[in-house]
């Protein structure tokens, strides 16, 4: 395993993952291991955008033909994928737009990550979604702060370990399902996995948390870092910095 990321950057991450899935959703782990042996590490935005068709056509069959995976894949799909990886049109793709955040402008807010493969949804499995969406919950307000493509931690040999730092910052995980190895990771990150199998537009999930922080529940007041007896104290002090 490489000391150092074999992505360079999130954009990186990010235009290698939108191609993957215009090539036939291939296995990103895999994609990834091929552009390095044709680019070498790390993968930089500068490097991808050197890419040619051809180049993308001969990986293809060179390190996915045994798996079959480049069957079906037809040349404007290559070329789709080819201006993704240079960087262009991903503002036409469905990763949002993040939302205006300074670190510290929500008091008693918590952050909270969802996994999503579609616009802003919940509708991904913790293991294979393509993105976590992350958001900064608050009493008065929800806002998403990253998008985080999952490719750079798919190319870790401990998948589900790097998936679990990538959102080690969160509090908080929403996910359509998740097994109790890779729940077991998340909780020794630091975050609580929450399951909602039936998914749904993720600031509509996260309106029912927001509506729990002013009297969190016992797990939520943990997770919050609120000892129950000390709530009421605790929401004095908000509405107190609210007022200042």
């Amino acid at each position: 395993m490489m000391s150092e990321s074999p992505i360079a950057s999130r954009e990186a991450a990010l235009r290698i993952a939108l191609a993957a899935r215009a090539l036939n959703g291939l296995d990103v782990r895999a994609f990834v291991s091929a552009l390095l042996e044709k680019l070498e590490s790390p993968l930089s935005e500068a490097k991808l955008a050197k890419l040619t068709v051809e180049d993308l056509r001969l990986i293809l069959a060179g390190d996915f033909a045994e798996q079959g995976c480049h069957v079906g894949v037809e040349g404007e799909q290559l070329k789709e994928a080819v201006r993704l990886l240079w960087g262009e049109g991903l503002e036409n793709n469905d990763f949002p737009a993040v939302d205006a955040y300074s670190e510290g402008e929500m008091p008693g807010s918590i952050r909270v990550a969802v996994a999503a493969n579609r616009g802003e949804n919940l509708d991904g499995h913790f293991g294979s979604c393509d993105r976590f969406l992350v958001y900064q919950v608050g009493q008065q307000a929800i806002k998403l702060i990253d998008v985080r493509s999952t490719v750079e931690a798919d190319a870790a040999e401990d998948k589900n370990a790097a998936r679990s730092a990538l959102i080690g910052d969160c509090q908080i995980v929403y996910v359509q399902s998740i097994g109790g190895p890779a729940a077991a990771k998340v909780v020794r990150a630091g975050v609580h996995p929450v399951k909602k199998p039936a998914g749904g537009v993720a600031r509509e999930v996260l309106l029912e948390l927001q509506q729990r922080l002013s009297s969190p529940p016992p797990w939520l007041a943990q997770i919050m870092g609120v000892p129950a007896a000390s709530l009421a104290r605790f929401e004095e002090s908000i509405a107190e910095e609210d007022a200042s």
